[in-house]
């Protein structure tokens, strides 16, 4: 096995070559091993890259992820990878809860310690009726004019959020250029002054539908807001010929999951985060 290699940006090569074994990696487990996150800094950069002849970790500055080809496992890859992340604490997550990943880590002394569920329900069943409060009206985002204010209601919004709350206006950008990015599925809650309130901004993807931010101002709660939003782009995704709608929700955010269920979602899947603190 070659050492570990570490870069804080790959090449073109490199790149082909870790998204080829996360693709490999996903028809061997049946689950895609790197988030949307990760993937970004695999082709734009940021964070730590760590690389073996057969496998490939991200260091981040909250967690990491890691994945080894499929016929090269048990073969210490994982292992060196780990090491060369550093002591810690450190923190990975593991895509779909699997038993391999399960035993990986707690050989490695790692801790079960969040788990983040997919959620999904059927567009084609009926939604509920679910009105804006009064004096609020939605409209579209619009790219150039509404990035300042979007970024500062997702901070409060998710203001105790590890990862969600962070995003800076380069995070934002990566997305707005991705080829998934559609302003008209991006929408805004906001008062007659046209300040914004809330928003749902929705994903359309491989043919599956995404609540893929949903956040509503503290400061500026109305009640039933959230749910309307969320009713308003389930509709979106329905007008749009959808047949269903996905989420991720952490486990432990009992409000968000409860309304969840009460709109139809159930647990389609399950990601894991795993701990380990410093020696």
């Amino acid at each position: 096995m070659q050492p570990v290699r570490t870069t804080g940006r790959l090449t073109d090569a490199e790149i082909s070559a870790v998204l080829e074994l996360a693709a490999a990696a996903e028809r061997a487990d049946g689950v895609y091993p790197l988030s949307e996150d990760v993937v970004l800094a695999v082709r734009h950069g940021g964070g730590t890259h760590l690389r073996t002849d057969a496998g490939y970790a991200f260091v981040g500055d909250e967690s990491g992820e890691l994945v080894v080809d499929p016929d090269h496992r048990r073969r210490g890859h994982g292992t060196a990878l780990l090491r060369a992340a550093g002591t810690g604490p450190l923190t990975f997550w593991a895509h779909g809860d699997g038993a391999a990943a399960r035993a990986f880590a707690e050989k490695a002394g790692f801790d079960r310690v969040r788990v983040l569920w997919q959620m999904r329900r059927s567009l084609d069943e009926d939604l509920p009726d679910s009105p804006l409060p009064a004096g609020v009206t939605l409209r579209h985002f619009r790219p150039g004019h509404d990035e300042e204010a979007w970024l500062a209601v997702n901070s409060r919004a998710f203001a105790h959020h590890p990862e969600q709350g962070r995003w800076t206006g380069r995070d934002l950008a990566l997305r707005e250029a991705e080829p998934w990015f559609d302003p008209a599925g991006f929408l805004l809650a906001v008062d007659i002054e046209d300040t914004l309130l809330g928003f749902h901004w929705t994903k359309i993807q491989n043919g599956l539908g995404e609540i893929y931010v949903l956040g509503v101002d503290p400061g500026g709660h109305r009640k039933g807001l959230g749910k309307a939003l969320s009713v308003a782009g389930l509709q979106y995704l329905k007008q749009r010929g959808l047949t269903t709608a996905s989420l991720y929700a952490d486990e432990s955010n009992t409000a968000a999951v409860g309304m969840y269920r009460r709109l139809g979602f159930r647990v389609h899947s399950t990601d894991v985060s795993y701990r380990t603190h410093a020696a």
